[in-house]
């Protein structure tokens, strides 16, 4: 397949995409403008990628929509923050339904707002049967503490005769993650030059493709996907074995 320049195979698309979408008040103050402006335009991006992953048969995107750590950033931002998601919520449900996408959160969504928790619900509900891209939003969430409740839910299990110590092993801890459902992460961007993962997905990218560009979230556009998912396609991937191993 032939996007412009960008020639992308699509038998070879990443399963998964998880996204750091960094850069949105770096924008806003490079053109002198409140940090919730970029928080705006930063929203219109999410629109763009989604519509454009969808569109290429990406069956997952993960995107760090809040973390764990935002909560420490000022009151007045992180209302603006929770204004905008639950505006978002509704005003992009009927492009789900139109492109087939299912939405998911993981995260300690309980720690959300009300209003933020029953739009979520909402849009969930609404959009279960759909069968097309999974649209996972991190939300009030960090990779440590998914790892923490995991440790925490298996313990308990073992304590309880459940499970036995000796089946503690990679697909149960899997299992009691928030991400049970989605598989491993393939390919992870970052965004805004920042060259760091940032409490994110810390188990699932074990093996991830990781690519980074200077491109602030707002400037992050279809082609800036489909340049990532080029770069991924140039990549070997071999998973500890040899170039050799792979090429038999």
């Amino acid at each position: 397949m032939n996007q412009g320049e960008i020639k992308i195979d699509k038998e070879m698309l990443p399963e998964h995409i998880a996204i750091i979408m960094d850069g949105n008040g770096r924008w806003a103050k490079q053109r002198s403008r409140p940090r919730v402006f970029g928080h705006r335009e930063g929203a219109k991006s999410v629109r763009k990628v989604v519509e454009a992953a969808a569109r290429l048969g990406v069956k997952n995107l993960t995107l760090y929509a809040f973390s764990m750590e935002n909560w420490n950033r000022p009151k007045q931002e992180v209302k603006t923050l929770m204004k905008l998601l639950v505006s978002a919520l509704k005003n992009e449900l009927p492009l789900m339904r139109k492109n087939n996408i299912r939405l998911n959160s993981i995260g300690h969504t309980h720690a959300m707002p009300g209003n933020v928790q029953n739009e979520l619900k909402e849009v969930i509900a609404a959009t279960s049967d759909n069968t097309g891209l999974i649209l996972t939003l991190a939300l009030s969430y960090g990779a440590r503490q998914e790892i923490q409740h995991a440790i925490r839910e298996i313990s308990h299990k073992v304590k309880n005769n459940i499970i036995s110590v000796e089946n503690v092993d990679e697909d149960i801890i899997n299992k009691h993650l928030y991400t049970q459902n989605l598989p491993d992460v393939d390919l992870l961007i970052r965004t805004s030059g920042e060259v760091r993962i940032s409490n994110f997905l810390l188990w699932q990218i074990a093996y991830a493709e990781l690519y980074f560009t200077d491109e602030l979230w707002p400037d992050f556009t279809e082609t800036s996907l489909h340049k990532a998912i080029a770069d991924f396609q140039q990549r070997e991937r071999r998973f500890g074995k040899t170039s050799e191993q792979i090429a038999k």
